[in-house]
């Protein structure tokens, strides 16, 4: 007992550092982060090589028709996006406190291009599930809410967002993590949920109304059970249909939420429809829908994902 208390002392003691230092670093202008990693994507690219193998594979075999040298740069593009990604994601770290919703809209990472759809969908439906996978910058999801608020429309509180994540396997960095990307919905925010407890909280939750954003595009975890869902990307690919079978039991509206990097480190999103009533289709089906319109933004900027990780085996 007396180690298990250690530990969490250790713990909540390095959270608290890691958390204050992230405090003081992202008070530097983003460009200052876009410049300290590219410095780190280049490391990852030309010196340690981070999953490059891995990248070149998914690369070649979802552009069988690209040449050797077009793949080379859409590599080279992908880990300075990887570093864009670790930049933004310390930048977030400026909009904790009470301030930090005003901090954002002053100098927005990401703009919504049709608030106005969501939220019909959202007042006409029990819920609204929103898929998302690695393309874009997926740090960004929780200010939503102040993206909409931006255009002087329809209000999405803190407590109506839930997001879904997979927890780290370290528990020190799972809760930083955590901390971070949901400091600007402030400090009572309880919406982050995690993969396992997701059915649970939305049988619970069932009779209020609540956006969901849930990742969608990995590989089925170990112990999942794996789907068809026909080809992506040139290629026969097995997913888990989670979202889409949560969606489907209760009634919800679909989504597709659409990424397209702007400039470096700043993104436009748009809510794509799949479905009103996820009941009328099978998850199976919505996932398709999901990776067709994920194929054609990953066609049109190749770039704009998280190619090391093993979407296929």
């Amino acid at each position: 007992m007396a180690a298990k208390g250690d530990k969490k002392r250790r713990d909540g003691l390095g959270v608290a550092l890691m958390w204050g230092l992230l405090g003081l670093v992202s008070r530097f202008p983003l460009r200052f982060h876009l410049r300290v990693f590219r410095l780190v994507s280049w490391f990852l690219e030309k010196i340690l090589h981070y999953r490059r193998d891995e990248l070149m594979i998914n690369l070649s075999r979802s552009f069988p028709d690209k040449k050797y040298k077009q793949l080379k740069q859409i590599r080279h593009q992908a880990y300075t996006h990887m570093g864009d990604l670790m930049a933004g994601a310390v930048r977030f770290s400026r909009y904790r406190g009470k301030n930090g919703p005003e901090r954002f809209r002053r100098r927005p990472q990401a703009e919504v291009l049709n608030p106005e759809l969501l939220g019909e969908l959202f007042e006409s439906s029990p819920s609204v599930m929103v898929l998302t996978g690695h393309a874009g910058n997926w740090e960004l999801i929780p200010a939503i809410p102040e993206m909409i608020a931006m255009h002087g429309g329809w209000q999405l509180a803190p407590e109506e967002l839930i997001i879904v994540y997979k927890q780290l396997s370290s528990h020190l960095w799972d809760r930083v993590i955590g901390r971070n990307r949901s400091c600007i919905l402030g400090k009572d925010y309880k919406g982050l949920t995690e993969t396992n407890h997701i059915l649970r909280y939305a049988l619970e939750h069932r009779g209020d109304k609540k956006l969901y954003v849930f990742p969608t595009d990995q590989f089925p975890y170990r112990g999942a059970t794996r789907h068809d869902v026909g080809t992506f990307m040139h290629q026969p690919t097995q997913a888990m249909v989670g979202g889409a079978a949560i969606a489907t039991k209760f009634k919800m509206s679909v989504v597709y939420l659409r990424w397209s990097e702007t400039s470096r480190g700043h993104y436009t999103i748009e809510f794509v429809p799949i479905t009103r009533d996820a009941s009328a289709m099978t998850p199976v089906d919505i996932m398709k829908e999901f990776y067709r319109n994920l194929q054609e933004d990953l066609e049109r900027q190749p770039e704009n994902y998280l190619w090391t990780h093993k979407r296929w085996k």
